[in-house]
């Protein structure tokens, strides 16, 4: 079930980034926020896949806490949508991952994909990665509210 409109989407998500906070008040151990903000981001955005995190380590992302099926384990800087917007170190919007030429098919389920990159100090974290089961999924309120979402939870980063 998708959004209405925009009106309602915005509300959806500056309720997210409340329970969001929320959650980051009360606990400060990293992967333990890693954990809830993937959950409650799976539980809140409607047709949701995925929604997960791929931290960098030793030049690549590797798989982090997530809600969705088995996916990809390790992907290569520059390769892939995640690749790609840590690469850049800017949000990244593919509204059909099958005309991506640059896209890596972890879970056929996907249809659409945002990719936010964590960067902390100037220094690559990792990438919030979303996937939806729908084309046309995500826009440029998504890219708002998830690169603040993103910023908050790197608040918690020690």
């Amino acid at each position: 079930m998708s959004w209405k409109n925009k009106e309602e989407k915005k509300k959806a998500y500056e309720l997210l980034l409340k329970q969001q906070e929320g959650l980051l008040e009360i606990e400060s151990n990293w992967l333990a926020n890693l954990s809830n903000s993937s959950a409650l981001l799976n539980e809140t955005l409607p047709d949701t896949v995925f929604a997960g995190y791929y931290l960098f380590d030793e030049g690549e992302l590797i798989l982090g806490p997530f809600q969705g099926r088995v996916s990809c384990t390790r992907i290569a800087l520059g390769k892939g949508v995640c690749g790609e917007a840590a690469s850049t170190k800017e949000t990244l919007i593919v509204q059909n991952v099958k005309e991506h030429e640059n896209y890596i098919s972890c879970d056929s389920a996907a249809m659409s994909e945002i990719v936010v990159p964590m960067i902390l100090d100037d220094k690559l974290v990792g990438v919030l990665d979303i996937d939806s089961g729908l084309i046309g999924s995500y826009d440029e309120v998504d890219k708002e509210f998830l690169e603040t979402y993103v910023e908050l939870l790197l608040k918690t980063k020690k």
